[in-house]
């Protein structure tokens, strides 16, 4: 199935309602440009082969940083008009020869894998398929004048989003037919498809997945509402103690009679804080990403480790709440040194220092913490993710 469905995901619009210097696609949601999300949508979904951006010829630095290490197609420009883009992305997957083929709007970051699986299921059956939304407000119909000429059946309505699916081959030739015969406008490819007279099915759209295109849409995208996700994780680790003049803790070099022992600097507390970050995301843990059996973190420092954690909560289009942190020794003292891991611990991961909460305590003499054999820390993690059904 993978190699026979492709996206398009069209990105080749000014978007000047929606302010600013530059095309709201690549605005910024959570520290990740508009148009990252939505390619990560494709991108890293298993039952897509092909993934076809469409851009403006403006548009090649903003693209390249959002779309760095992604796998996808090389980009092609867009038309003058949504429907020339799309069929220029089109064009370009024709060597591909998907089946399938979904198209997305860039400006719409907030769609689930679980949208896409039901597009692919839903065009099995039919032409095209598009997700929709039931309309809950009463819509009335009205004329120059303003006076309200009818009042429209709800029931029978339907708010259209993206990704639209479409039978590759079918919606290339209808996109070529309306070229020949000079008919542009159309505002969506379901808009084409049912001039061409082909079947366009409905299926269940998501009340999320919103287009952005005003700046009340972003303010709102920036909400807490879109990141309703709440995530919890949590992190415990160990190291022993043995030869040094130092310990790192929290991103601290705190000098001690001994040092710890470990593959990397043995950072007990970015540890723990690694794990939990990575715990709250579901994406495994710090031995997965950074295998101790790897020569290349052999000493190394761990903040990096606790960095790319946080890059990961970004790339997911989400944000750190909080993170707390308790370390476990009977030596060195903690306290001297609290402010200062606090603040590196929010500069590695770009938070304020108010969202870190680090503490410390004894054992009371008991087990290989109270003996002085090694140091502990466990540690809490609190993200928010943006919302999405499914």
């Amino acid at each position: 199935m993978a190699s026979s469905v492709a996206a398009v995901v069209v990105a080749a619009g000014r978007g000047v309602r929606a302010g600013g210097d530059f095309p709201k696609q690549y605005k910024e949601i959570a520290g990740e440009p508009v148009l990252r999300r939505s390619l990560l949508l494709f991108a890293r979904d298993a039952r897509i082969g092909a993934v076809q951006p469409v851009i403006h010829p403006d548009d090649d630095a903003l693209f390249e940083r959002a779309a760095d290490r992604l796998a996808l197609l090389p980009r092609v420009y867009g038309g003058a008009t949504r429907q020339a883009s799309v069929r220029a992305g089109l064009e370009a997957l024709v060597s591909h020869g998907p089946e399938i083929v979904l198209v997305h709007d860039a400006a719409r970051p907030f769609a689930s894998p679980a949208l896409i699986s039901r597009a692919i299921e839903a065009v099995t059956d039919a032409d095209a398929a598009i997700p929709g939304i039931p309309v809950s407000d009463t819509v009335k119909a009205v004329d120059d004048a303003d006076q309200v000429v009818e009042t429209l059946d709800r029931m029978r309505l339907r708010m259209i989003q993206t990704p639209q699916a479409f039978r590759f081959s079918t919606l290339l030739d209808v996109h070529r037919r309306a070229a020949a015969e000079g008919r542009e406008g159309f505002t969506d490819d379901a808009a084409l498809a049912e001039w061409a007279g082909l079947k366009v099915c409905v299926f269940e759209g998501e009340a999320g997945n919103i287009k952005l295109t005003t700046p009340e849409d972003f303010a709102r995208a920036q909400s807490e509402p879109m990141l309703a996700d709440l995530r919890t994780g949590t992190g415990l680790d160990v190291h022993a103690f043995g030869e040094g003049d130092h310990v790192a803790l929290g991103g601290v070099r705190i000098p001690h009679g001994r040092g710890l022992i470990g593959h990397s600097d043995a950072d007990v507390a970015l540890h723990a804080l690694t794990d939990a970050l990575l715990g709250a995301l579901a994406d495994g843990d710090i031995g997965v990403h950074f295998p101790p059996s790897d020569p290349q973190w052999r000493n190394a420092s761990s903040d990096r480790f606790l960095a790319f954690a946080a890059e990961r909560v970004r790339r997911r289009g989400g944000r750190i709440n909080h993170l707390d942190v308790t370390i476990v020794c009977e030596a060195p003292r903690i306290g001297p040194h609290r402010d200062a891991m606090r603040t590196r611990i929010a500069e590695i991961v770009g938070v304020a220092v108010d969202r870190v909460g680090l503490k410390a305590t004894t054992s009371e003499k008991l087990g290989f913490t109270g003996r002085g054999e090694g140091i502990a820390a466990f540690a809490t993690a609190t993200i928010r993710l943006p919302w999405s059904p499914g």
